[in-house]
């Protein structure tokens, strides 16, 4: 999970003074990360639902699918604490895990991960020479505008690169939103975040011109990989 300087609904972008953005996921998320409090997602109709800590810090049924599309070297999007950073590492392929929050990245580089503190709409190092960017656990939906986050991360491609990305189960509905963190001493400023089903995945890569070279589910979980070169038999 990661928000920084984040695309807006109408093609903008909703800019965050220095230090303001790792506020919007802020001390709650951090909390979070590191045990100190429970935290969860609360949403514009005041529904609540789990913020799922143990998924980010844990080696998780489905990951290794993920991984194993994952080539070098591969951007980590939104890293979080980075299991999946270093999960590439041990497999010896290289990768960088970026993400806004200071507490991440400092649990990212205490488990072996080469980590910083980076927006993805910002400068990032290598931009058009990655083989891989990771848009995993629902990142797709940063900034809560998923066809501005995808163009993005296809200007950090190289022409034969892809982005491997986690979204809902067929038939989930796409949404955008503003959320906000709340624990037992309150909550935390409003965000945009977006929610996507696999179904979506072939209108919303057309619109950032990619493709989707394949689909797939595992462990009860559901995974695209959008590619910006045509896959084979598609030319």
């Amino acid at each position: 999970m990661a928000v920084a300087a984040m695309p807006g609904r109408g093609g903008g972008t909703t800019t965050f003074s220095e230090g303001q953005a790792p506020r919007m996921l802020g001390e709650f998320y951090e909390q979070a990360l590191t045990g100190t409090a429970v935290a969860q997602i609360e949403h514009a109709d005041g529904q609540l639902s789990p913020l799922p800590v143990q998924h980010w810090l844990h080696a998780t049924p489905g990951d290794e699918s993920m991984l194993d599309r994952c080539d070098v070297p591969t951007l980590d999007v939104g890293s979080g604490p980075g299991r999946l950073t270093v999960a590439l590492a041990e497999r010896g392929v290289p990768a960088l895990a970026i993400d806004v929050t200071p507490q991440a990245v400092l649990l990212a580089r205490s488990s072996g991960a080469l980590a910083l503190k980076r927006d993805v709409f910002g400068y990032l190092p290598g931009s058009g020479r990655w083989s891989t960017v990771l848009l995993a656990d629902g990142n797709i939906g940063i900034g809560g505008d998923p066809v501005t986050l995808l163009r993005r991360t296809a200007d950090l491609l190289q022409p034969a690169g892809s982005v491997v990305t986690e979204v809902g189960p067929p038939g989930s509905r796409s949404r955008r939103e503003q959320v906000r963190l709340r624990t037992a001493d309150g909550s935390g400023p409003w965000f945009p975040w977006a929610w996507i089903g696999v179904h979506e995945l072939g209108r919303l890569a057309a619109a950032a011109d990619l493709v989707v070279a394949e689909s797939w589910a595992d462990s009860g979980r559901y995974f695209g990989r959008l590619s910006r070169v045509a896959p084979a038999g598609r030319e």
